[in-house]
């Protein structure tokens, strides 16, 4: 008994022993791992096991997060991007972007004959109402507001924003703009345009309602439809007929309530430079139209053609404002001979200006040509009756 004693107790000891010594190589494993492998660190093997990594351990094993998805694109999806020549940077569906659509420059197109239409009124038929001159220079306004619009998404549309064209951006072919709302506002538009002239529809009649009518149908019709005007060779024609003729008739009509001669002959004047206006336009962008399928008057005629044409329009409103002088016995009707000059500059300007971005200038330069004109063409009107 005292010799099994002895051995159990020479076993115990020596399994002590064996444990510290494998305890010891152990920590010094697990220390020439840390200094290997980084900073990771594990807990004392219990039972025969190892505790899992510290939180801060997992963190250094796990993969590097996934960047953050990019925000999406706020930019309406119904109208294509293009890369409009000098497109200015505009944020989609701003007040910017809104401008680009609705062309405030180009609205004195709509105000001159208005305002030359009233003077003239007040000047030769002794008639003048200020109410219905304001009803009338907003319904214009308006109309040419439905006008732009369409010319705008039209174009998009069509597909004929293709990048290489060098006349200024629009406003949903970039995509500042989606197409339904823009054809939402021109339903607003037109529907507001109705109601505003509705007092001159009652104070005119019929001639005024089909003058309403009408002035709809080719605001609409220029870039709308199956075969728009702005893709033949009447677009200047249009101009022609529904800026001067049609807009400067139907104000003095409801002014005076009958056309006179003067009437008519200030009509073809300003319908002229409005002419011209969408003439440099075009001619501008010939090429780009051609290769697209516009056939407008430009594309028809040959370059030079065109260039004679422009003068044309620009130099035959002088002509007519001198015969208001007799046909009125007002000398103020000379008063338009005074941009004479800035005409002729502008036909020069047209024959020497390289084609590309500069021609929009010149583009903006006859607008005011016309501003001027009919301004000074008012002004006449008003000094007579004054005097």
């Amino acid at each position: 008994m005292i010799l099994a004693r002895r051995v159990a107790r020479d076993l115990i000891k020596r399994n002590g022993r064996r444990s510290a010594a494998d305890r010891a190589s152990a920590t010094q494993s697990r220390r020439r791992a840390g200094a290997a492998g980084g900073d990771i660190e594990y807990n004392r093997p219990v039972r025969g096991r190892c505790r899992p990594p510290s939180p801060d351990a997992a963190r250094q094993l796990l993969p590097p997060p996934s960047p953050a998805p990019s925000p999406p694109d706020t930019r309406s999806m119904d109208a294509p991007i293009s890369n409009s020549p000098a497109a200015p940077s505009v944020r989609p569906g701003s007040w910017d972007a809104w401008r680009v659509a609705l062309r405030p420059k180009t609205l004195w197109i709509a105000t001159i004959p208005v305002i030359v239409a009233t003077c003239l009124a007040w000047s030769v038929a002794r008639a003048f109402d200020p109410a219905i001159a304001l009803i009338a220079l907003a319904a214009a306004v308006l109309m040419q507001v439905v006008t732009n619009l369409q010319n705008d998404v039209g174009y998009t549309q069509r597909g004929a924003e293709s990048g290489r064209r060098i006349g200024l951006p629009r406003a949903t072919a970039n995509g500042w703009l989606g197409t339904r709302e823009v054809r939402r506002a021109i339903v607003a538009a037109i529907v507001i345009a109705q109601l505003v002239a509705l007092p001159l529809m009652i104070r005119g009649g019929w001639p005024i309602v089909l003058t309403s009518a009408f002035s709809t149908l080719a605001a609409v019709g220029y870039m709308g439809g199956p075969r728009p005007i702005a893709y033949t060779p009447f677009g200047e024609l249009a101009v022609f007929v529904f800026f001067g003729l049609v807009a400067v008739c139907g104000s003095y009509y409801v002014q005076a309530g009958s056309i006179g001669l003067a009437a008519w002959i200030a009509a073809v004047a300003i319908g002229m430079h409005a002419a011209a206006v969408l003439l440099v336009n075009n001619y501008r962008d010939r090429a780009h139209d051609a290769a697209t399928g516009r056939r407008t008057l430009t594309v028809v005629l040959s370059p030079a053609a065109a260039i004679r044409l422009y003068a044309f329009l620009l130099l035959a409103p002088f002509v007519l404002a001198g015969s208001l002088v007799p046909v009125t016995g007002n000398g103020w009707f000379a008063l338009p001979l005074l941009t004479l000059p800035w005409a002729w500059r502008l036909w020069g300007e047209l024959l020497h200006t390289p084609s590309g971005p500069a021609q929009n200038a010149l583009l903006f330069r006859t607008v005011m040509l016309e501003v001027a004109f009919g301004m000074l063409l008012a002004a006449g009107a008003l000094l007579d009756r004054w005097h």
